[in-house]
């Protein structure tokens, strides 16, 4: 029997998926939360072997609830159950953990088939979301596609400089070097230049001996 918890904030999301685990003889749901931090009490407290996670909740978001869960619990499975198909959401939750993600919109059979694959221990992956993993395996294998002014950038960025200094550093107006940085981050697929650092000591390891 695979036990799960439902996590949605929308009353009505969580009583049709409860209908809809109800049909199954090798499912059996455990408890629904509202949000990220109820989640977090429940998954303690019942020990599930699977989380359905919605994302966008009030208190505690699903990235931020499945990177805890995967740290704290890592015998119960994340599968991202939600609207959103963007890049960067999917890029964020299964960095989080999260075993799969399932768009809303898919059929029933197909999300209880995501539930037992998970389960197994496959990663079911909504086909847009599949490419998004794909393509950030790609560029991360092949490196950024950066220009020269973005990598000295970044290079930048690295030694600890700020935006200020790296103008000046570069002769180039602020204005400028956050434009860049914008750039940057949208190739890499993060958010914050922590985050663009990180990544370029990760797969870049001689970017500083330039």
């Amino acid at each position: 029997m695979i036990r799960v918890l439902v996590v949605d904030d929308h009353a009505m999301v969580r009583s049709g998926l409860e209908q809809l685990l109800s049909t199954a003889d090798d499912i059996e749901l455990v408890g629904t939360a509202a949000d990220g931090e109820a989640a977090l009490r429940l998954v303690a407290e019942l020990a599930p072997d699977l989380v359905l996670m919605d994302l966008a909740m009030p208190v505690l978001d699903g990235v931020e609830a499945t990177r805890r869960i995967a740290a704290e619990h890592p015998a119960t499975q994340v599968v991202a159950l939600t609207s959103f198909s963007d890049r960067q959401r999917i890029l964020d939750v299964v960095r989080a953990g999260a075993a799969g993600y399932v768009l809303k919109h898919a059929g029933p059979d197909e999300l209880l088939g995501a539930i037992r694959t998970a389960h197994a221990g496959g990663a079911p992956l909504d086909p847009k979301a599949a490419r998004v993993l794909l393509d950030d395996q790609r560029a991360g294998a092949v490196g950024p596609r950066l220009s020269e002014r973005e990598l000295e950038v970044l290079r930048l960025v690295v030694e600890g400089l700020a935006n200020k200094n790296i103008g000046r550093r570069l002769g180039i107006t602020e204005r400028t070097v956050k434009a860049h940085l914008t750039s940057v981050f949208q190739r890499l697929g993060v958010t914050d230049r922590t985050q663009a650092a990180l990544w370029a000591k990760d797969h870049l390891p001689d970017l500083d001996a330039g």
